[in-house]
Order: structure tokens, then sequence, then C-alpha cells
């Protein structure tokens, strides 16, 4: 396992501050890509009760990182795919009983290690499992660089379920 993971190559650009506002693509896989969030009935997906943790822990982290706008989001049986904004610090506001924000931007990877964390525990919670590897260690993301690329992502993320018979995460087309 450890040359495993020395052999692992990142993605991710050498030079790029993931704290910069902008459209950032994302899929987070499920250990050994698990079915573990529902299922795929007539291209609509069916989410079960760890499918709809992890719709409620997507849609709770606004409130734990201020400066970030959650945009399309999609829950497969053993992945997600989304659009998540980081915002430019003229448009995080306080509003309300908040304090106002001390004007810190998250980066993409602190993002995703809550959301990754929230949703395991809450799952591991549920299945009586405190620990167990919910997600895959790694994760793919692709900084959106313009309005085309973010209309073909849109649709690829809003059409996937449809897809899922020709899915290379789906376990039957896994060889």
């Amino acid at each position: 396992m450890q040359n495993e993971n020395k052999n692992r190559k990142s993605i991710r650009l050498k030079e790029y501050d993931y704290s910069e506002p902008g459209d950032y693509f994302v899929t987070i896989c499920t250990q050994n890509r698990e079915c573990l969030f529902g299922e795929i009935v007539d291209g609509k997906m069916i989410l079960n009760e760890m499918g709809l943790i992890v719709n409620d822990c997507w849609n709770d982290l606004e409130n734990h990182y201020p400066g970030i706008y959650l945009d399309i989001f999609t829950i497969m049986p053993n992945h997600i795919h989304f659009i998540l904004t980081i915002l430019c610090d003229d448009h995080i506001v306080g509003a309300g009983l908040k304090p106002a924000p001390t004007g810190k931007r998250y980066q993409l990877f602190e993002i995703i290690r809550g959301f990754k964390t929230f949703s395991a525990r809450k799952i591991n919670k549920m299945k009586n499992t405190s620990g167990n590897p919910v997600w895959q260690r790694n994760y793919y993301e692709h900084i959106v660089r313009n309005e085309q690329s973010y209309d073909e992502i849109y649709s690829y993320i809003e059409s996937n379920s449809q897809t899922w018979d020709r899915d290379r995460n789906n376990p039957k087309n896994m060889i």
C-alpha cells in the first residue's frame, strides 16, 4: 500500500491556488466504488438512507464554509459529481445573526475533506460502523475555465443518471 501511495500522481496544478474564486467540477467515488447511495431506476437515481445523508451534508456545506456557492450536484450509486463555486471576497457578507465573515477563503481540498468527514461520520453512525472508510482517499477535480466548459460539465452532471448503464463507475462495466 505504501508503494501505491508513493506512485500516485497528483492531477492538481502545482502552482495553482485552490482557494481562488471560480467554479470547480469535482467527482468523489466511494471506497472500492461500492454502491452505497441507492440505485438507478428508469434513468433516475433513487436515494436510500445513506444517499439522503450525503445530500443533507452537501446542502449544509455553506453553513460550514462561508464564501462558497453550491451549484449543480448529483448523487450516483457509488460516486457524486458537483460544481462548487468559491466566491470573490466581495460576495462574502454577514447576514442576520451570523457574525461577519473574516474574509478567509477555504481551499477546495478543505471543503471536500469536510464534506467527506461529515458524511462518513453520519453514515458510519447510522450503520454502527465507526471509522469505516466511505469515500476513496482522493477525488477528481477540474477548474472550470470558461462558459462552454461550464455548460458541458453542467449537462454531463444533469444527465448522469440517464447514462448509468454506460458509466465506467457502474460495477457492471468494470472489468
